[in-house]
Formats: C-alpha cells, structure tokens, sequence
C-alpha cells in the first residue's frame, strides 16, 4: 500500500496537490463556521442525579438560579429611594429580557432574604441557558456597570462559564501568536532551510482546518465543547511538526545518500510512512478512551483529537510526498549560510549517550528513575474536584461576585442546593421535610413552597414567592448553607441531604453546584478503569503488530507509565499545592478531573508517538542484522535529533499555554509540554537503551504462536537500504542465530 501511495504521489504529485488544495479551501470555508456551533460547560454527567434535578426544575419551575447580579448601593443603604428605584428598574428589565427566566429579586416579593449583612448589598437571581454565551454576554452587558445610584457585577455559573469562554478565546491568540512564529523560527534552524522547514506547518495547517471542519458538522448533531479548539491547534500543529519531520528528514537522508527523487520517496513513504501509521494509531488510540466518559467535554477532546491526528496522518502520506516529488533537491532550498547543505542523519551525542548507558545500564538509569518517581511523589495526597471561579484571576467580575458571597452574605444563595421532589407530596410532608433539612449541620435557611425555615421551624410564611416552588404537586426546596463551595464539608451536606427520606416518603433528586462536583468525579472514576484498560490493551496489540515481541510493548507501557506520574505528579506539586503561584498568577485549587484525565489520554498518546519513532529505526537495523547493542546506539543515533526537535517544537506550542489566565488551561499546557520534555530527554535518551541493554536479545521475544500470527498480520519495514545496518552490518554469512527474533 505505501508503495502505491508513494508512485501515486511521484507520477500524479500536481494532481494530488491540486486536490490537496482545493480540499483545504473546502475545509477552510466549513471549518470557520465551527466556533458558532461550540459550546461551554459539558463537565457534568447527563444521567447523574444531579443533572436530572436541573432537567426536571428546567421543565417544572423554569431552571435553576444561575446567573447572579450583585447590586451595591453607592450610599450604603439599599432602602435609600435612588437604590430602591434602580433596583427595581433591574428587575422589571431582567424579567423582559428573552431567555431569562425565574427571577427572584431583594426588591421582589420573597426577596429580603438576598441582602448582604451590612444592608448595602442585594442580589438579583435569575435562570439563563449557560450554553448560550452570546445570549449572556448581551445581558449582562446591558444590565451591569454604573446604574445611576448602584453599581452592578455579574457572576454565577452562567456568568462564569460567558467569562471562561471569552478569557480562552483571548488566550488562545495570544498563545497561537507567540508558538507559531517560535516554532516557524526553530524550525528553520533544525533543518537549516527555509524550505524543508515550512513543509511541517502545511501538515499542521491542513490538520487544523480539517479538524475544525469535523468539529463544525459534530457540533451541529452533538454537544462539542469550544476546548476542542486549543487541543487542535496544539496537536495540529504539534503532530504536523512530528511526522513532518520525520518524511522530510528521511527523504532529505536519502538524497544525500545518493538516491534519485523517485527512489527517495519510495523509501520514505516505505519507512517514515509506515511509522506514521503506527503513530497516529497508537495516539488515536490513546485518545477514544475519551470516549467513554459521559462528560461531553472529555468527548469533545476525543472527537477533535482523533480528528486532528487522521487528517495529519493522511496530509503526511500524500501531500507532503506530493510537495516532495515537485520538488526533489530544492527542498533544501533557502539553506542559512552557516548550515550543511543536507543535515547528516546521526546525532553523535546520542549515539555516544546510547553506549554510555548501555555499558552501565544500572548506574545510569538508576539515579534518572529517582528523580521521576520522586517527582511523581505529590500525587500520594492528590484532591481533585471540578472548575470555579478559582480557575479564574482575582480580577475577574465573576470571581469578585464569588468572594463577596461567600464573605459578605449569610448564605451562599448563587452555591445553593436545590431538592425536588419526583412524585407530588401534600404540603404538610414538605413542611415536615423543609423542617428537617434546615436542623442539618451547616444550612442557614431553607426556602420551599410552605415557607422559609432556619434551625428546625418556619420563620416566614410562604408568601407571594410561594408557587415557585411547586407545579403540579411536583415541590422545589432550595437549601441554602454558610458552607464554602466544593469544599469537603459542603459536599458531605450534598450527601446527607441525599440520605434524608423525602417528604411523604416520595423520593428526590439532589442538584446544585455541589452535587455537580459529587456526580461529576464518580462519572469519571466510574469510567476510568475502563478508560486505562483500553489505552493499556490496544497500545500493547498495536506495538505487538509493530515489533512482533511482547517485551517491548511490556517496556513502552512501563516507561510511559514513569513518565506520566512524574509529569501529573509535578502538577500536583504546583498547581494543588500553589507552588509557582506567584509566578503563573493562579489560585492554589484541588486538580481539575478532567483536564487530568486528558492530559493522561494525550501525553500517553504523544509519547507513544515518540516511541514508535526510536523503535522504528531500532527494529530496521536489527532486522538488517545489525547485533543488538548496534541496533540500539543506531536507532537512537539516527531519531534522537528528530524526537528531541519534534519534542521540542510540540513543547513549545503547550508551553505557550501557560500564558493563560485560566488556571486549567495552564496546567494543561504546562503538563503536556513537560510530560513530552520528559519522555524524548529522559525516557528515550536514558530509560530506554538501559531497558534494552538490561532486556538483551529477549527484547524480540514472542512465543512461537505469537510470532507465527505477526508472521501473518503484523508489518515490517523492508530494509533495502544499503546503509541501513551501518557500519557494523554483518554479511548473510556472519549473522549470528537469533533463536527469540520475530518479525517477518
């Protein structure tokens, strides 16, 4: 098949670019209309207990309080006649507006429980569809600033995840704006032409816009989270730099080899396009264990990563070999004065680094193994939870309106919790049940259709606020606590809640933010077991089919396995634990599940990535007779300057994420780029020589039917070529039998 490809492209290369060109047009027009169709949110479980509260108060009681206006009276007194009228035009003008909904007010009937303690401010409460983020800016835009006698801010979950949105958005320019010229600037220094080095960034941008064209027709039949988008301009690019470099580098090697532009392709798209394969599947499967998460935001990261990495692989396997045939010698055109004309393919320093390690193994490796495991360390006392207003700066409104809740009012009306019952109850059991609730330990107040209760009895009739908290014999009681939010104490208060009979014996359902965190973290963890077998499962079939041993899957899973502890566990360290703080500017806060979760799935995709890129070359000379310690030192001689640019380079684009101002999306960036540091310095240039020297010739080993099934399905370069073994080649007559070799 990779021959046909590679004639295809030789003999066809200005039709296969045509094509090519007019697919990306095609794309580019379909991809722009995506960011209309993605969404925020998507962290919660659509079938949790949760989630179904808000669905029945949605369809019962028109939704849940998630937007909050916190009104200050400038004079301090919100009774004084300037602050009351203002109120009250908030009001009124909130209930107008479209698409809000279940407005309860200070200067409402119901409402004199919305003050703050010093009387000088009051809330507004109302329900919005948080998805819809135009439609909240537009209102809160309308409605907050300086109103005449008081001053209004906007926060809540609606508020929080319009902020969130629009702070990504701006730091996703920004981090775009610094990588891409960083990366353009490197590239052209590792290769030494401009030429060679733009053909990397065409992978990237056809990645990109293919993938924005997939997210456009998905978010149009499903829920797409608009995250997606910083995974598929950092993997787009990140992997069109990866298989970038490794066709052209290849090809480059062998025109310097001496073979002509039709050979030279053939051998690449043979070689390096074969360990293109391997890679992309290894990360795409990596990355449709996201799949089985409920969460539509772990997902979304599937859809468009899967996505980003087929569409490289294809722009790697034709257009790429498409650009390289039209333009055979001049791809080293644009070559810096002080650069080679054609980079050799050995690094020395790896090569010498190789040797070293493989001639002690333990007394190299050793002290490289502590270091990780003691950076993996700080997740012995990982917490994890869900995002907050803590994910964004001190100066953000909707984190300003958070901390003047939580210290300036008795209870946490935005953070309440909220009961509804699933059959009808009469109200004399809801009175009872009200009753009962507001005695738990934590609870301020519970307001329900009977009433306001605080410490066990009612302390306000039900009032003209009454019917919004029951339809049809359906009753909505909203638990309000001094508790902090997503803390363990506010949690356990969720939790008993949801072990309290309900009134009349009918049963309820629990929701609010709390119980979203509660709900949120079991999905996850629910999954998870399931999500670790299938990355560990399928990678080890995939490398098994690629090597034809079940040593060496056994060993990449293992060092991936270090790798991605000491990578998670120095995020702990600083984002849980708040070092670098100061440096980075974020709250210290317990670590986002499911931004964990997916730096996991892609770090262990990645690495895989890097993985088949050594072990590709290593198994070529072993299979061309090369003995084993030369098989290695050669591998790495010839990958190690690749792996570590491609590393490199892929650093860079989520290293430039740390200038976010959203603290999960720094720790993604920061994480990602220091796990993929890690795995091409450590684990390929110490780790895995010293495994393999410690392995010896039983690295290859399969039992015999193993070997007799990767001698019928399993793929193998063909190594003709004829310096492929290196200098040590052994002729056909000196080759030593290798009783536990595999392959074809």
């Amino acid at each position: 098949m990779l021959d046909r490809i590679a004639d295809l492209t030789y003999r066809r290369a200005r039709t296969v670019l045509l094509l090519s060109l007019l697919a990306v047009v095609a794309l580019a027009a379909v991809g722009f209309g995506a960011f209309g169709k993605l969404q925020g949110g998507g962290f919660d479980d659509p079938d949790s207990p949760s989630s179904r509260a808000a669905a029945l108060i949605d369809e019962k009681f028109h939704g849940e309080d998630n937007l909050v206006l916190l009104v200050r009276a400038k004079g301090g007194d919100l009774d004084a006649p300037g602050a009351e009228q203002a109120g009250r035009k908030l009001t009124r003008g909130l209930r107008e507006e479209p698409g809000v909904s279940q407005v309860t007010s200070y200067w409402a009937p119901g409402g004199a429980a919305l003050t703050s303690r010093d009387g000088a401010q009051a809330l507004v409460l109302a329900h919005m569809d948080q998805n819809d983020t135009e439609r909240v800016t537009e209102v809160t835009e309308a409605w907050t600033g300086d109103r005449g006698a008081v001053t209004v801010r906007a926060g809540g979950g609606a508020a929080l995840n319009e902020q969130v949105n629009a702070q990504v958005s701006e730091d996703l320019a920004v981090a775009e704006g610094i990588a891409v010229p960083v990366t353009l600037v490197l590239l052209i220094l590792a290769f030494g032409s401009v030429v060679a080095a733009l053909l990397p960034l065409a992978i990237g941008l056809v990645a990109i816009l293919g993938t924005f064209a997939e997210l456009y027709v998905l978010g149009s039949v499903t829920d797409v989270s608009v995250f997606a988008v910083n995974l598929t301009t950092a993997l787009g690019l990140g992997l069109g730099i990866d298989y970038g470099l490794l066709l052209v580098s290849r090809f480059r090697e062998r025109l310097g080899a001496g073979d002509d532009t039709a050979q030279a392709l053939r051998t690449t798209v043979r070689t390096a396009g074969r360990t293109v394969l391997f890679s992309a599947s290894t990360v795409v499967a990596a990355l449709a264990a996201l799949l089985l998460f409920p969460p539509f935001f772990l997902r979304s990261f599937a859809y468009a990563g899967i996505g980003v990495v087929a569409i490289a692989a294809l722009s790697a396997l034709f257009l790429v070999p498409a650009l390289l045939a039209v333009l055979g010698h001049r791809v080293n055109n644009g070559r810096l004065p002080w650069a080679d004309a054609v980079r050799k393919p050995e690094a020395p320093l790896w090569g010498r680094m190789a040797r070293t390690v493989m001639r002690r193994p333990a007394l190299t490796a050793l002290p490289v193994l502590a270091v990780l495991l003691l950076a993996a360390s700080p997740l012995l006392g990982a917490t994890f939870g869900t995002p907050d207003t803590r994910v964004l700066p001190e100066s953000a409104e909707s984190r300003q309106v958070s901390t003047a809740l939580q210290q300036d009012f008795a209870g946490n009306d935005a953070a309440g919790i909220s009961v509804v019952t699933r059959g009808r109850a009469d109200a004399q059991a809801v009175d009872a049940y009200a009753a009962r609730l507001s005695r738990l330990e934590g609870v301020t107040r519970v307001q329900a259709a009977t009433g306001t209760y605080a410490q066990g009895r009612a302390v306000r009739g039900p009032g003209k606020a009454g019917p919004a908290f029951e339809e049809d014999g359906i009753h909505r009681l909203s638990v309000t606590s001094r508790l902090t939010p997503a803390s363990g104490p506010a949690q356990d208060l969720v939790r008993e809640i949801r072990g309290t009979a309900g009134p009349g014996g009918t049963g309820t359902l629990v929701g609010g933010q709390d119980a979203q965190l509660i709900d949120s973290k079991a999905a996850i963890a629910d999954k998870l077991p399931a999500a670790v077998a299938w990355v560990i499962g399928s990678t080890f079939v995939l490398l098994f089919l690629f090597t034809g041993s079940i040593l060496q899957p056994l060993r990449a899973l293992v060092l991936n396995a270090v790798s991605l502890t000491a990578s998670i566990g120095a995020m702990v360290w600083i984002f849980q634990d708040g070092h670098l703080s100061s440096l980075l500017g974020f709250t210290a806060m317990p670590m986002d599940t499911s931004m964990t979760v997916l730096m996991f799935c892609i770090v262990f995709g990645l690495s895989m990535d890097y993985e088949v890129f050594v072990t590709s070359r290593i198994k070529e000379l072993h299979d061309a007779g090369a003995d084993h310690r030369e098989a290695v030192t050669g591998g790495l001689s010839r990958t190690g300057r690749i792996v570590t640019m491609a590393a490199g380079l892929l650093a860079v684009s989520f290293f430039a994420f740390a200038t976010s101002k959203v603290s999960f999306i720094q720790m993604f960036g920061l994480g990602s780029g220091l796990a993929i540091l890690i795995d091409a310095v450590a684990v390929r240039g110490v780790l895995v020589p010293a495994a393999m020297r410690l392995l010896g010739r039983s690295a290859w080993y399969a039992p015999g039917p193993l070997r007799r099934l990767h001698a019928r399905v399993g793929l193998s370069e063909a190594a003709d070529e004829p310096e492929a073994a290196g200098p040590h080649r052994e002729g056909p007559g000196e080759r030593e039998p290798e009783p536990t070799r595999t392959g074809v």
